[in-house]
């Protein structure tokens, strides 16, 4: 038997950041985000000789252990060890026989699509399948992010783990407690469908280290930097702000609502933006794009742009002279699936 899942990629429209603590405890976060058809895939395959196998056909990476547990966090692959080592101290029942874990994720790390928290989603869904865990959809997205940001010590918000596992476009609600509500919106399909098709994504063909983007902004938080929590106040309002466009299919207002919390989210921290996207993001404006933002915690990766009418094929033609690539894709209703064959 082979054991597999795919969980989705996603975008984040508004209210990046408020998602992280010490903000979302103090003063309550709030995201609204879209997962779209790009996915992070796992697969298990059990083994007879004892030897645990990891390929990361994406990375090129293969390691091998032995079925001997916990697994070593020594810096090689250790967010598919730090899966393993909770499941099999939570919930135990890991064969001494051994498995081999194949995973692929289609966009690279550091891209602002939440590539790690989706992985850990998809390749704790694959073990929910194989070893029937009692996972809901909450229980798994609270584990990913217990694993990533308490067992792995990285530093991030929640959202990814809600996105990947619940699917869908979401207004999400961030509260102290690890206190998370998800309110899936019921958007008209004409109104997806506008979105898809105005809405460029846009690969910088660079990545950054998210964490260290997150951990100043929330070492602003933490120092009670005016400036950086209210731009965080304005990017929770934004969230809201786009909640509306969406429900009352105001599609056109998208732009300008993005370039409200791009302008806010550059307060937050350091590093953010640079001046290679400043020009990217000049050029798709100048192109007829009416707003925009940069994917993920900031510094590189992806960027998105809302280009009304028909201008997305001048603003694409713009982004061409940066060496990057337009990337298609479209919305996705659905969270993880796993599956055995």
């Amino acid at each position: 038997m082979i054991y597999r899942s795919k969980a989705p990629l996603r975008i984040g429209l508004a209210g990046g950041g408020t998602d992280v603590s010490p903000y979302s405890d103090l003063y309550g976060g709030a995201i609204l985000n879209a997962t779209i058809s790009l996915y992070a895939r796992a697969s298990i395959e059990p083994l007879p000789n004892g030897k645990i196998i990891f390929e990361s056909a994406d990375r090129k990476e293969q390691l091998t252990y032995d079925a001997v547990y916990p697994l070593p966090l020594d810096g090689k692959l250790d967010i598919l060890k730090g899966v393993i080592n909770r499941v099999y101290q939570d919930y135990g029942g890991l064969p001494s026989s051994g498995f081999k874990l194949t995973t692929y994720v289609d966009a690279p790390p550091g891209s602002g699509l939440g590539t790690s928290s989706t992985l850990v989603v998809a390749v704790l869904g694959a073990f929910a399948e194989w070893l029937k865990l009692p996972l809901g959809e909450y229980d798994m997205a609270h584990l990913a992010y217990s694993i990533e940001r308490e067992d792995l010590k990285q530093a991030g918000g929640k959202q990814d783990q809600y996105a990947a596992t619940f699917g869908g476009v979401n207004f999400m609600e961030f509260y102290g407690d690890d206190k998370v509500i998800v309110n899936p919106l019921r958007i008209k399909e004409v109104h997806l469908h506008e979105l898809e098709n105005n809405l460029v994504l846009f690969y910088t063909s660079t990545s950054r280290l998210s964490s260290t983007i997150i951990s100043e902004q929330q070492k602003n938080v933490t120092d009670k930097k005016d400036d950086s929590i209210a731009a965080m106040h304005h990017l929770k309002e934004q969230a809201v702000m786009m909640k509306e466009a969406l429900l009352r299919g105001t599609i056109d207002k998208i732009g300008e609502i993005l370039d409200y919390g791009f302008e806010y989210k550059k307060q937050m921290a350091k590093g953010i933006t640079n001046p290679q996207l400043d020009e990217i993001y000049n050029a798709a404006r100048k192109a007829g794009a009416s707003g925009g933002k940069i994917s993920g915690a900031g510094g590189g990766g992806f960027m998105i742009f809302y280009c009304p009418k028909n201008t997305r094929f001048a603003v694409v033609d713009a982004l061409s002279g940066f060496g990057g690539d337009v990337k298609r894709y479209t919305f996705t209703h659905h969270g993880i699936q796993t599956w055995s064959m």
